[in-house]
């Protein structure tokens, strides 16, 4: 086990503000930081760091925690990969791992990282050691590639022989399960072995936002008439349809500039960069996907699309401009010259040419697209006028807000000079097609699930497997109850949303210190919390408060799971009174005017809701109950939990719960009845 201490000083080290930014476009607001949540859809800025407490909480879905919990779940891994992911990158040293402490699961993610790390320094040997690479350096030596921008990208060579990697990487004992997981062996067709999935191909390593290599792609070299690129198939580390290439490069730098450039190759990324155009970024082999688009509206609101002028990147342009107008990004687009794409034009102009014709021509979608149907002859023929302006009216009806719209629609007026209601009444119908398109589309996803999940039925029944199956959820008809969604493997449910009153009660405790805590751990006890989390913080708190030891929001960010979590929910609130406001009327609100009558609040909702759960308990024991005597007791209790329960109900707060006798609560509850005229107030 890692001790307690160790953990506190990977948390110490720790910048949260630097690891959520790797994923996040955060602004500082206060003494926090804001930005888009990365756990869900929002576009509306709602999740907040909070770098003094070392947490995180987003009110718009309540995700919440510490460091490690945002890297548990960015990185889909457990607490102790987490801390040692972040030890590793704040240079703290951790004791060697203990098996037990590590799942299956665990492992083959490790290994598989492992195996992909191997397989780049494998490469980048060959690439630079090897004759046969020779073909390779002279492609990157034209592109002005030196060893320090390969060893910076990682830059490789996977030699023709079949079986090299593979074999060597046995050799030196890496276990062929990882290998296999990590997409870079396949097996043999004649069933005896494996052999490399890339060969004779110049290799460029795919890498998350955080920097780990989680695939390859490889380029060939020459004219073989086989794919030019051919990428590492999905795997438990890699969707290729949530990666961007360049973006752990670039991610600080769309931050500055608010501005992503989207290009479509690999080496128009390496050699923008090379030349300091760093807010650069390509699609991973793949078309646009709406997972990359928001990935990247994470750290950017502005994209500029460079893609190649032949027919495939034009209708892969159109696509990616819906994408990104769907998630609410302001979207410009650039042709560049005739035979030219980003690698070659900056190779040959330069930085400062590029960026002043990215300046000068870059258009908004809407006049790009007229401007290449003007270019194409289309605007002038009145049916392929109406098709382009159906076009423009498809891409504005993904825009999510009502202003963006008609703003668009009043430009493309302006343009096209038909008139704004029969544009705005297209819009309508387009909008209406896509809300419809949309309907079918997960119809679709349904029933694929739902013939997914018979043809493993059959193949299981087919196979002897006895064991009972899950029921296949059938088709709603109108006049039909939904049916009960089956359980995905391994998915939790729903947490269930925590009582206030309770979440109140520990708020108290922790920001009133000791009298705060007497008084409340005198009226209520541990049983009465129904959140387990939130019983085992009361009762930590009554410990340390016996045991004299410090009660604070600060000493609980600090403390282990799950405790900062728990910190950040109770004690973050989303809206706060202007700090100046109190300047402008005269008077500083406060939450709590008297925190004794916050308290009585709470414990009057705490003690009612627990004689609920407490009646419903008796209740079951008495229907389950065979022995008389077991009944009439229980009928006893039931009778008495009832009367408790109306007495709280029809009792003033003051009356259950006195003020404390204490010089610290005689003050407050003065202050609450003190009133200062305003000329008062301003003496």
């Amino acid at each position: 086990m890692i001790p307690d201490e160790k953990k506190e000083e990977v948390r110490g080290a720790a910048d949260i503000v630097e690891v959520v930014e790797d994923y996040v476009k955060l602004k500082r607001s206060g003494r926090s930081w804001k930005g888009l949540c990365p756990f869900h859809d929002e576009k509306t800025p709602s999740f907040h760091v909070t770098p003094d407490l070392g947490i995180y909480k987003c009110f718009g879905c309540g995700e919440s925690g510490d460091v490690f919990n945002f890297v548990m779940e960015m990185e889909g891994v457990g607490f102790v990969e987490a801390m040692r992911s972040l030890a590793d990158r704040y240079g703290v040293s951790l004791p060697e791992e203990d098996a037990e402490e590590f799942d299956e699961e665990h492992n083959l993610r490790e290994g598989i990282y492992h195996a992909l790390k191997y397989a780049g320094v494998f490469f980048y040997r060959h690439l630079m050691e090897t004759k046969e690479a020779q073909k390779a350096r002279d492609y990157l030596q034209e592109r002005g590639y030196d060893r320090k921008i390969i060893q910076k990208y990682g830059l490789g060579y996977a030699p023709s022989d079949g079986e090299k990697l593979y074999k060597t990487a046995l050799d030196s004992g890496l276990n062929e399960e990882y290998l296999l997981e990590a997409g870079l062996i396949k097996p043999s067709n004649r069933g005896d072995g494996y052999y490399d999935a890339f060969r004779g191909r110049l290799m460029f390593p795919i890498f998350n936002p955080s920097g780990k290599v989680i695939a390859y792609a490889g380029r060939v070299l020459g004219k073989e008439k086989t794919a030019k690129y051919i990428n590492s198939p999905q795997t438990k580390v890699y969707n290729k349809s949530k990666v961007l290439y360049g973006i752990n490069f670039a991610k600080n730098d769309i931050r500055k500039t608010d501005e992503v450039i989207l290009v479509e190759g690999y080496t128009d990324v390496i050699s923008l960069q090379q030349y300091g155009i760093n807010n650069v970024a390509a699609s991973s082999g793949t078309s646009l996907t709406p997972d990359q688009m928001k990935l990247l509206h994470r750290y950017g609101d502005t994209i500029t699309m460079i893609y190649d002028s032949d027919s495939a990147g034009q209708r892969a342009m159109k696509r990616g401009i819906n994408i990104a107008l769907r998630e609410g990004m302001d979207v410009k687009l650039l042709d560049l010259p005739e035979a030219e794409d980003p690698d070659s034009f900056v190779r040959q102009f330069g930085k400062d040419s590029f960026l002043e014709l990215k300046r000068e021509e870059s258009e908004d979608f809407l006049s790009y697209q007229i401007h290449k149907a003007k270019d194409e002859g289309r605007w002038e023929a009145p049916a392929e006028k109406k098709k382009v302006i159906s076009e423009i009216l498809e891409s504005i009806a993904h825009m999510p807000d009502q202003v963006s719209r008609e703003t668009y629609v009043q430009h493309l007026n302006s343009k096209a000079k038909i008139g704004d209601r029969a544009l705005f009444d297209e819009l309508g119908k387009i909008r209406k097609q896509l809300k419809d398109e949309r309907k079918k589309a997960r119809q679709r996803e349904k029933r694929r699930k739902e013939r997914e999940v018979r043809r493993q039925q059959e193949e299981q029944q087919d196979a002897g497997d006895q064991r009972p199956q899950a029921p296949v959820p059938h088709s709603v008809g109108f006049n039909d109850q939904p049916a009960t969604e089956p359980q995905k493997k391994n998915q939790p449910e729903p947490p269930k949303k925590r009582p206030n009153y309770e979440k109140e009660l520990i708020r108290l405790m922790l920001m009133y210190d000791r009298d705060m805590i007497g008084y409340i751990g005198s009226q209520c006890n541990e049983q009465q919390f129904e959140d387990k989390q939130l019983r085992e913080f009361y009762r930590d708190i009554i410990e340390r408060y016996k045991d004299e030891k410090e009660v604070s929001v600060e000493a609980y960010a600090e403390r282990e799971h799950p405790y900062p979590e728990l910190v950040g929910e109770i004690v973050l609130e989303e809206h706060s009174v202007s700090e100046r406001h109190h300047e402008k009327i005269g008077v500083q609100y406060k939450k709590d005017k008297n925190q004794y009558r916050t308290a009585k609040g709470a414990l009057k909702a705490l003690k009612i809701h627990y004689l609920d759960r407490l009646q419903v308990d008796l209740y079951e024991r008495y229907n389950s109950s065979e022995e008389e005597d077991e009944r009439k007791k229980v009928m006893k209790a039931m009778k008495e939990a009832g009367r408790q329960r109306t007495l709280l109900q029809e009792s003033p707060i003051d009356e259950l719960f006195p003020d404390p006798d204490s010089d610290a609560a005689k003050k407050v509850s003065e202050k609450v009845f003190e009133y200062k005229m305003k000329h008062e107030r301003e003496e």
